[in-house]
């Protein structure tokens, strides 16, 4: 680990790629709590979900919540190790970040009219400060499982991280924190912004003459 750093920090493409990458993530979220609060002031639209009328509700937060937060946590300590895929990370989830901001604002929608509310106590304490509940288009619980997924290059760690993303996408379901698609389109959003990252930071990489480092 200590020799994978050394090189981030010896090369200055590298280091910078790392400064900006953690620089605009840290904007984004500091951005994204007062988006959130404008967004839980805003009145949306809402629709009757096919999925939704088949089931009442089910209360899944601590499941919910043990899922993502453990997940997270061995994202962490697996990256921690691999800079290089930190950097892919923070740089996917950044994009990922700043495409819902943008599909909130395009499509505000109010949230299931029988939903048991997700109740985050790190977010409420770190960011908010209040109870979101029309952050929903789209899923940002099960793009950012995704998102792990696809970053982690480790065939036990992609089995993992794909089956806890399976499980989070139907638990916001059964909850009715989520309608359906908001569900679907953050699989669908998710990989197409790693595919459009990773052409974009292939062609930089290559016009710089550092392709190899990857």
């Amino acid at each position: 680990m200590k020799n994978a750093w050394k090189n981030i920090f010896s090369n200055k493409l590298l280091l910078w790629e790392f400064i900006l990458s953690t620089a605009i993530l840290a904007i984004l979220l500091f951005t994204l709590t007062h988006f959130l609060n404008y967004i839980e002031a805003r009145s949306g639209a809402t629709f009757s979900d096919p999925i939704l009328n088949l089931f009442k509700p089910i209360d899944l937060t601590w499941l919910i919540f043990i899922i993502i937060y453990g997940s997270l946590i061995t994202a962490l300590v697996y990256l921690i190790r691999m800079p290089l895929l930190l950097i892919k990370g923070i740089q996917l989830y950044s994009l990922m970040v700043f495409i819902r901001m943008v599909a909130m604002y395009l499509l505000p929608l109010e949230p299931p009219s029988d939903m048991i509310t997700l109740i985050d106590p790190f977010v409420e304490y770190f960011g908010t400060g209040s109870t979101l509940t029309k952050d929903l288009f789209f899923s940002g619980h099960t793009a950012t499982l995704f998102i792990l997924f696809l970053v982690c290059e480790k065939r036990v760690l992609k089995t993992i991280f794909l089956t806890a993303t399976i499980i989070i996408a139907v638990s916001v379901i059964l909850q009715h924190v989520h309608y359906t698609i908001d569900v679907f389109s953050a699989l669908f959003f998710t990989f197409a912004i790693f595919k459009i990252l990773g052409y974009v930071r292939n062609g930089f990489l290559k016009h710089f003459g550092n392709r190899d480092l990857y």
